[in-house]
Order: C-alpha cells, then sequence, then structure tokens
C-alpha cells in the first residue's frame, strides 16, 4: 500500500517505493541510529537495500567495545526514548564479530527479497542494543530470525549452513575500498543522492579521553534526503 495515499501501491498515480541503499556494520550505532529514523520516518516510501561495511575488514580486529559502548551512552543519554542500554550481558558472550549478522542479512535480501531482509536487519539490532544477544553464533541469529513474521528463518538456517552469502560480504567491503563509501552509515539514492552519518551533532572522544558526547541530532534529514534536488531549467538560445 501507498503510505500517503493508502491506495495499493501499483493502481495509477501511486508512488512506488524509493530505493535506499544503506551501507554499515550493525555494530555501528550512528548506522542504527540512521536505520531507526529512515523506518520511522519514512516508512513505505522507501525500500531500503542492505550492503555491508563491515569495519571489522577495514580495521583488521573486532571494534572495540569500549568505543561501542561509549557511542551507545553518548546517543542512549540524548535519546533515552531509544531504549538502548550498554552491553549487559555476560562479557563472554560479547560479540566478537558481525560478519555472520551481515552475512545473514545478504542471504535474506538474495532469497526472501528486502523487505524481510530489513526485517531481519531491525531485529538482530534489537538484539545487540536492547537485548545484549550475541549476534556472532548462528543460533542467536536464527532465533532473531524466527522473531521476524516475515523472515523464514529455515531457509536462513540452510544458506547459512552453504555459507553462500559471506561472500557478498566481502565483495560489498571491496566495493567500499573503492572509496565511494565514506563509511558507516552512508546511504544512497538511485538518482545519485548521498549522505553519510545524517543529523548527527557529536563530539568525539578527545585528547584528554573525555568520553564522545551528542550535542544534537535532527532528524528531519529523512525528509531532506528524500526529496530530489530541483532539475536545472533547459537553457535556450
Amino acid at each position: 500500500m501507498s503510505a500517503e495515499t493508502g491506495t495499493p501501491a501499483d493502481a495509477p498515480g501511486a508512488t512506488s517505493p524509493l530505493t535506499v541503499t544503506v551501507w554499515s556494520d550493525p555494530g555501528c550505532p550512528w548506522a542504527t541510529l540512521a536505520l531507526e529514523t529512515l523506518r520511522r520516518r519514512a516508512g513505505e516510501r522507501v525500500t531500503i537495500e542492505h550492503r555491508a561495511f563491515p569495519l571489522e575488514l577495514f580495521n583488521s580486529r573486532p571494534t572495540p567495545r569500549g568505543i561501542v559502548d561509549e557511542e551507545i551512552a553518548a546517543v542512549s543519554e540524548f535519546l533515552p526514548g531509544l531504549g538502548w542500554r550498554r552491553w549487559h550481558g555476560a562479557d563472554s558472550a560479547y560479540p566478537v564479530s558481525t560478519l555472520p549478522a551481515m552475512e545473514a542479512v545478504r542471504a535474506v535480501a538474495s532469497s526472501q527479497g528486502p523487505a524481510a531482509a530489513d526485517e531481519l536487519d531491525a531485529a538482530l539490532r534489537d538484539a545487540f542494543y536492547r537485548r545484549s544477544e550475541c549476534i556472532t553464533i548462528t543460533p542467536v541469529i536464527l532465533e532473531t530470525a524466527r522473531r521476524c513474521p516475515t523472515v523464514d528463518a529455515e531457509s536462513l538456517a540452510e544458506e547459512l549452513r552453504d555459507g553462500t552469502h559471506r561472500k557478498a560480504v566481502h565483495e560489498d567491503w571491496e566495493t567500499a575500498r573503492s572509496g565511494t563509501v565514506r563509511g558507516s552509515p552512508h546511504l544512497f539514492t538511485p538518482d545519485g543522492r548521498s549522505v553519510h552519518n545524517p543529523g548527527v551533532r557529536w563530539e568525539p572522544r578527545g585528547a584528554s579521553g573525555r568520553p564522545p558526547v551528542l550535542r544534537g541530532y535532527d532528524e528531519t534529514w529523512v525528509e531532506r534526503f528524500l526529496v530530489p534536488a530541483p532539475r536545472p531549467e533547459p537553457t535556450t538560445t
């Protein structure tokens, strides 16, 4: 259905959803903030297409828990309604890798479509940021998938056993390394619009060791991003 008119998307005059390609890592709080805002404010006006920006491959190490905890704290202090929490599970259960989660999302996108993949992506981020569940391991990924009404978890289990979509994550990494993608998150539209880490005004950790602080967050970046730039008037001679 069209979000604005309530008419079928294929009806005359209906507007097709805009595809927004989002490059991100589920372990990146800023990417998760951007995606949650985009889903809430744009709804069915957009189709989210996920691409992996695997920080652990870029940095050749797991993303340090201390950095993630500080960024989660900065976001949740400014936006407590999100319900995010620092990791409160066992230290031994902290996710050492987010590649399996990204592989699962790419697998679902390939076989079940972008809507199911986005539902799984949102659920995996919820599992990490609110539930403190280890999204590195297959049993947790599949348990999370079973909480998603549109995801066929058994089909996903077969694909994860085959490992056929790990290659897609590495291909995304190779593409991102070309320089077009600036980081996690970076959003693109088919007509060339793009925005990196939108709406955020923050101060990263300083040399004095002061933790990062989120100074402002403008959620209206979504509406500005979704409106295409006006085409230039044709010139006449």
